[in-house]
């Protein structure tokens, strides 16, 4: 099986195992940068070439498409799903999980636990919107945010005035969360490949920080979900159509609440804290999508 890994740097540790992984499994694997990447589009045709050389010939794709090449990255997968190409996560579903204010639209509407979620635009609104969703503390979220940053937390409606007025002015877009005190400098998350969980762990923030990241400085534990959890984990990356996701989580007293479904989960903390090849995980995914490949052209 030849396997094109869409990623920007081979030498990034979910790079460098997915290689490994796909090698051992006696595939072929190249890393293409989607950046470097030339699409050529014509009335009915696409070509696109990688370095002088036409993209050719590949059976399966595994998108690694960071936050900040969206949409370049999303328009290069969809060179290979126009050539029928399977992909693992498809531009569609990659879209769906970036915009994370229709995520949670998408999620409530499937009857999935989220946080109390507002989104406001007029300063006058703003009491009335930190009251929606339960008061002060309040988090407040960039919609362009990713791994903790642009997440915040108010303690005042003062402070909430005063911070969105700043974001507000930065041309920023913003959602005010709920905040879930339980919950507070931790939370979960469920690695799901193929409709399964295949690793978990519990990330708790460091002294000082809220925000349970590891790239903030929190700590990963492996944990064994309770079938709640699990369920909310699988469905959530169902709605949004991704096939590999990392799903975030809080406790709640009420029980889990999904606050992010990542389609490019770092594999470094997963497979630190459990233990678990996602790597392998993953390669196999991409196996059972090209076996199925005929079936699904036909329909």
């Amino acid at each position: 099986m030849r396997i094109a890994l869409l990623s920007r740097n081979p030498r990034l540790y979910s790079t460098s195992r997915l290689v490994e992984a796909a090698r051992a499994r006696g595939h072929t694997i190249e890393v293409i940068d989607p950046i470097g990447c030339v699409v050529v589009i014509g009335r009915n045709t696409q070509r696109m070439f990688s370095k002088n050389v036409e993209v050719l010939g590949f059976d399966v794709v595994i998108p690694r498409i960071g936050a900040s090449i969206t949409d370049y990255g999303l328009a290069v997968l969809a060179y290979f799903q126009r050539h029928a190409v399977p992909c693992v996560n498809s531009p569609l579903a990659i879209a769906r999980s970036r915009d994370k204010l229709r995520a949670l639209q998408r999620l409530s509407a499937h009857d999935v636990g989220i946080p109390r979620t507002a989104i406001a635009r007029d300063p006058e609104a703003i009491r009335a919107a930190v009251d929606a969703v339960g008061g002060v503390p309040v988090i407040i979220k960039l919609l362009q945010g990713t791994q903790g940053v642009g997440v915040m937390i108010a303690d005042t409606a003062e402070g909430v005035e005063s911070t969105l007025d700043t974001l507000w002015g930065l041309g920023q877009n913003i959602i005010l969360q709920e905040f879930i005190a339980e919950s507070r400098g931790r939370d979960l998350r469920a690695l799901v490949v193929g409709g399964e969980v295949v690793g978990a762990m519990r990330r708790t923030a460091r002294d000082g920080e809220f925000r349970s990241n590891l790239h903030r400085g929190g700590a990963g534990q492996p944990v064994v979900l309770d079938e709640e959890y699990r369920r909310a984990a699988i469905e959530a990356t169902r709605i949004i159509g991704l096939d590999v996701a990392g799903v975030d989580m809080l406790e709640s007293k009420e029980g889990p609440r999904v606050i992010e479904v990542n389609s490019s989960p770092g594999l470094r903390g997963i497979e630190k804290a459990t233990g678990t090849d996602v790597a392998t995980h993953v390669i196999a995914h991409a196996e059972r999508l090209v076996h199925e490949a005929p079936a699904r052209t036909r329909e």
